[in-house]
């Protein structure tokens, strides 16, 4: 029977996959809402092993690039384990990303041959270069032919940044740390073969990819997967699946808190813990969700360079912070001085990790990959915080996002924190805008539960107490929405681009 502790997994994908179809068998892996068959763990195998001797017969080269474009379902999971058990270099395709942004991770990752949803067709007929064909549909699955020989530091996941500050860097992983990404995961959580994951985030992000579909990988659980995040679903589909963890980001959080529907005892009767990532998660909002439906909630932190987690919190009955991403589990955590050098506790200064599930590098970027680790190996992350003297980490902001009024660093997360204190508050994000008396000012956008009342100056007299006149926000906006990323993360940058061109 496999198992993991405190030693990082060895081997390929290939090798877990093959080992888990023959320790489990037909016990069940992966399952899927939108009504589509269960897949075992030999059935898994079975698949992904005759998919991977047909891309072989197609004459697909050890670490090629094999592009993904298809939204969460049984089809894109089998893709990816088909690509990943070949020896390629699976390249996952955001479909939010824009059509420029696709065009330009087709170009860079100079794959030959793409995995095309049947309603992503018209997008990637708009997006495909020259020398990017579909999969043929008569992909030889009776191929007999050897498949590449593998090792742990072969290329194995390509996945492009979100590219908010200019363009899309492609994130490689090895086989290693791919596999170490849902070892972090399943460590920090305890997951066992009795678990069963609810992923409704893209797998074509990392944290559904990793968190979610790597950590059933490494723990030999279960993993319900939904096409996409449904508010009127999400209660029901965790009792229909007998769910024991979810990961989602904060804005599901908070959707699902200020939604009328409650889960039935039944939904909630296996269910240990929900986990957030991705972005900063409100302390008001995850002690509202957490007393209405008594689910405690884990906030942990990761990047698509670390192959999703970085920091957890524990379980009970080790100390949760309420504020805090937690602690280093299966890698080292520290905070870095401007000079690089290690700051002290309680010290601000950049995020910074080192260990088996960072990157391997970004793709044909050596200044990039070399300016993003300091000399000692430690991969700088680019978000501002400090240790405390038990190792928890709290974060006050990017870097690149902090709002400089006056010469004073102000973190968008304190105004964010003010705003999520009005419970009619869904959303928010607060962003700098020029100013000619300050260089910047703060400005705010929120999002309001159904029906209520609450004004742009009510929120700012919320802020102006909390935080002091100088750092509230001069402006907030009430909108529809705000403009999120594929995860759900609210994308700053954007806002502020749409609201100064207003």
């Amino acid at each position: 029977m496999i198992t993991f502790n405190e030693t990082p997994p060895k081997g390929t994908v290939r090798d877990w996959l093959d080992q888990q179809a023959e320790a489990r068998g037909e016990r069940i892996a992966y399952r899927f809402t939108d009504g589509a068959a269960d897949l075992s763990w030999a059935n898994l195998r079975d698949i992904a092993r005759a998919r991977a001797q047909g891309l072989t017969a197609l004459g697909m080269a050890k670490g090629e690039s094999l592009a993904v474009m298809m939204p969460n379902g049984r089809a894109a999971l089998e893709t990816l384990f088909a690509g990943l058990y070949g020896g390629f270099r699976v390249t996952m395709i955001n479909l939010a990303a824009g059509n420029d942004a696709i065009t330009y991770a087709f170009e860079h990752c100079e794959a030959r041959f793409a995995c095309v949803g049947a309603e992503q067709q018209a997008q990637f007929a708009a997006t495909c270069p020259d020398g990017l064909r579909p999969m043929p549909d008569d992909l030889d699955l009776d191929a007999q032919v050897p498949l590449h020989p593998l090792s742990s530091g072969d290329d194995a996941l390509l996945m492009y940044t979100s590219g908010t500050t200019g363009r899309p860097k492609g994130v490689v992983h090895s086989h290693s740390s791919l596999l170490a990404g849902g070892w972090t995961t399943a460590r920090a959580h305890a997951l066992s073969e009795h678990d069963c994951g609810y992923c409704v985030l893209p797998i074509c992000h990392i944290n559904g990819l990793c968190v979610s579909v790597m950590g059933c990988l490494i723990s030999g659980g279960q993993l319900l997967l939904a096409p996409k995040f449904s508010n009127s679903r999400f209660w029901s589909d965790i009792e229909a699946g007998s769910v024991t963890w979810f990961s989602v980001v904060p804005t599901i959080i908070s959707h699902v808190l200020h939604s009328t529907q409650d889960p039935s005892d039944a939904a909630k009767a296996k269910l240990r813990f929900g986990r957030s990532a991705s972005s900063a998660l409100a302390p008001e909002v995850q002690t509202a969700f957490e007393t209405r439906f008594g689910v405690p909630i884990v906030e942990t932190m990761g990047m698509t360079e670390t192959a999703a987690q970085m920091l957890s919190n524990p379980l009970a009955p080790a100390t949760r912070k309420i504020g805090s991403p937690g602690i280093a589990i299966g890698n080292q955590v520290t905070i870095l001085r401007s000079d690089l050098s290690e700051a002290s506790h309680n010290e601000q200064g950049e995020i910074a990790i080192r260990g088996p599930n960072v990157m391997k590098e970004y793709l044909k970027n050596p200044d990039e990959t070399r300016a993003s680790f300091t000399p000692d190996g430690w991969l700088r992350s680019g978000d501002l915080g400090h240790k405390d003297e038990e190792g928890y980490v709290f974060v006050t902001g990017r870097l690149k996002e902090l709002i400089i009024k006056g010469g004073e660093n102000i973190a968008p997360r304190e105004v964010d924190e003010a705003l999520y204190a009005h419970a009619d508050v869904v959303e928010a994000a607060a962003f700098a805008q020029p100013c000619t008396t300050y260089g910047e000012r703060v400005v705010a956008a929120v999002t309001l539960c159904a029906g209520s009342s609450v004004t742009a100056p009510d929120l700012i007299d919320i802020c102006t107490r909390r935080l002091g006149a100088f750092k509230a926000p001069d402006t907030v906006y009430i909108l529809e929405d705000l403009p999120k990323g594929p995860s759900g993360k609210i994308q700053r940058k954007k806002l502020a681009d749409m609201m100064s061109s207003t």
